[in-house]
């Protein structure tokens, strides 16, 4: 008795546990409420006094030193529009993105993802992935140089860039910007696009003094908000890098705000930025020249994070020029796109963008399946089921080894129960006993449990590709299903749209998770009901427990569950009928039914 009360106290944690970790850190709808909150903050408007953001006029002048506050003009914008028309700016457009360069600062701080929309609704706003500092949800990126007195004023927060020629940026026409100092330096600074997310940032230092002088090169990713929820178990956002012996740095909002801030050693090549579930902004600083990186959460003025690096001195001679050539990616985390940077760019680990996690040696090949059928279907809910065929298949072998034991355990149901009978009173007899008969029938009773076991690095590595991959994001099945990486919308409390109310999320049971209850059921009721009463329980409400807890997750991890259920009953109905077993299906859906004899009786 004292087992069978720890065996559900075990289960009722076990499951409490998946409940709030799903409910808490898992749920894909907070990604759309965040969104939309970004999106809201940045049209309102709202924000903290502009002193807070405004930056020393000396600040880019320090030496040895990357600039820490943005420098803002000191107006206060009623709104993003507002905060765009304050300062001069250059127009972005190309196929992927539309938005502007702020030539105050030369700062990429206007940006928006014309293939990605904020809802399922193509008609819904689009990605703001950038905005001007002056906003709540200021996030920018910039690129400068710090100097000395002999330098001057170099490029800085403050610098007011002049524009020649071409007032657009698109792929085919680059933007050139211009800055002379009062010491007889020019920076000429051509910024070109390509189709996608990558900006090119070549920076000419032409000194027309009569004496060399030295500068560094900086660039920094800043952001002053925040996503609602970072960093859960399954994804890292925050601050992120790959540069020198380190390799792979992840640095959470929580932990950087904590530390204050992250030196790692000095690098040659590599790269830093900040990302979030979908989308990334970093930097590749220059191979001419060693760089020091650095991760920051900073409280002086207003709160923002930072990813930033300072490059090790450059000498320009007199009379002569140097340029140095700066790649910053901004936009949505593709797979295909990003593998292709990381080896057209040769940009180190690249891939580590997108967050594979430890066991990326699944996820990886189990993203390849998918988009590879998806690309011959068209659909990618039609390609999980097509993997899931493929992956019940790779393992038949086993799965097929496993059901003959268990049909071979059901032949043998009467002797157990003999044995069981026998030893009542004798647990260690009843146990020697039935590893005899285990021995001579040669069957082995946890041969059952290989199946199950065999779906769970599947099914993570599968939750782990709807969850972190952008092609997941907004990608419809059929019917009611519009994007298989949120759950299923609908509800079995308000019959399913027919009842003008929203069911609490806590009971948002939909069409999907009962499919999925109702095959997992059936699985269940292919095997004989266990003889011991708290089995048998577990036996019965597994399915329902699973049906809550699948509710929350992506549709397309449900339909891909239910899917392989379906399977396992029809492959595993055919090789019990084959070695002769008897399906115990029918006769357990009978039982259901069939009036149970009171105590008395």
């Amino acid at each position: 008795m004292e087992n069978n009360r720890n065996f559900f106290i075990t289960i009722a944690l076990s499951v409490l546990v998946l409940t709030l970790w799903q409910v808490f850190y898992m749920n894909p709808r907070i990604e759309a409420q965040r969104e939309t909150a970004r999106i809201e903050a940045s049209r309102e408007g709202e924000q903290k006094p502009a002193a807070e953001g405004a930056a020393p006029a000396t600040t880019a002048q320090q030496p040895g030193a990357v600039p820490n506050l943005p420098g803002t003009d000191g107006s206060t914008p009623a709104g993003r529009e507002q905060a765009l028309a304050a300062t001069g700016r250059v127009a972005i457009d190309t196929p992927s993105l539309q938005g502007s360069i702020n030539l105050t600062g030369a700062r990429l701080d206007d940006l928006q993802l014309k293939h990605y929309h904020l809802t399922v609704d193509k008609d819904s706003p689009e990605i703001e992935l950038l905005n001007p500092a002056a906003l709540p949800s200021g996030y920018f990126a910039e690129i400068g140089f710090v100097g000395n007195a002999e330098t001057g004023t170099v490029p800085g927060p403050d610098t007011v860039w002049s524009v020649e020629g071409n007032p657009t940026l698109t792929p085919s026409t680059p933007v050139t910007l211009t800055y002379t100092n009062d010491k007889g330096l020019t920076f000429k600074r051509t910024i070109s696009v390509d189709d996608q997310y990558m900006f090119t940032v070549s920076d000419t230092v032409e000194n027309e003094g009569s004496a060399p002088v030295t500068l560094s090169n900086y660039g920094r990713v800043t952001r002053f908000d925040k996503p609602t929820v970072a960093s859960t178990y399954v994804l890292h956002e925050g601050l992120i890098g790959v540069t020198g012996e380190e390799g792979l740095q992840e640095h959470k909002y929580s932990d950087i705000e904590k530390n204050k801030q992250y030196t790692p050693g000095k690098s040659t090549d590599g790269w830093l930025g900040i990302t979030d579930k979908y989308w990334a902004v970093t930097l590749v600083p220059t191979e001419k020249q060693p760089f020091q990186p650095r991760f920051a959460y900073f409280e002086d003025g207003r709160h923002r994070y930072q990813s930033d690096y300072l490059s090790d001195p450059i000498t320009v001679a007199a009379g002569q020029s140097d340029t140095i050539q700066t790649l910053v990616f901004a936009g949505a985390k593709e797979v295909a796109t990003i593998n292709a940077y990381e080896k057209d760019r040769d940009i180190r680990r690249f891939d580590l963008l997108i967050d594979w996690g430890w066991f990326h040696f699944i996820t990886k090949p189990m993203f390849w399946l998918i988009d590879t059928l998806y690309k011959f279907f068209g659909n990618f809910g039609v390609a999980i089921l097509a993997t899931t065929v493929i992956v019940k298949a790779i393992f038949f072998p086993l799965a097929n080894k496993s059901y003959k034991s268990m049909a071979n355990m059901k032949k043998v149901q009467p002797k157990m129960m003999e044995i069981r009978e026998k030893y009542a009173d004798d647990k260690m007899k009843q146990q020697q006993a039935m590893m005899e008969l285990y021995k001579t029938e040669k069957i082995n009773p946890i041969a059952g449990c290989w199946p199950v076991l065999l779906q769970i690095p599947v099914f993570f590595a599968l939750y782990k590709v709807l969850y972190i991959t952008i092609e997941m994001r907004h990608a419809p099945f059929f019917g009611w299903i519009h994007d298989l990486a949120a759950p299923d919308p609908t509800s079995l409390f308000n019959l399913f749209g027919l009842l003008p109310f929203a069911a609490p999320a806590f009971l948002h049971i939909g069409i999907w998770p009962i499919i999925m209850g109702i095959t997992m059921f059936l699985q269940m009721r292919m095997n004989p009901t266990p003889p011991d009463p708290t089995q048998a329980a577990i036996f019965t409400w597994m399915p329902v427990v699973f049906t809550f807890m699948m509710a929350g997750f992506p549709a397309g991890l449900v339909v891909y569950w239910a899917w392989n259920n379906l399977l396992s009953i029809i492959q595993q109905g055919v090789i019990m009928k084959r070695q002769g077993a008897k399906i115990e299906l029918w006769d357990n859906l009978a039982a259901l039914f069939r009036k149970k004899p009171s105590p008395a009786e």
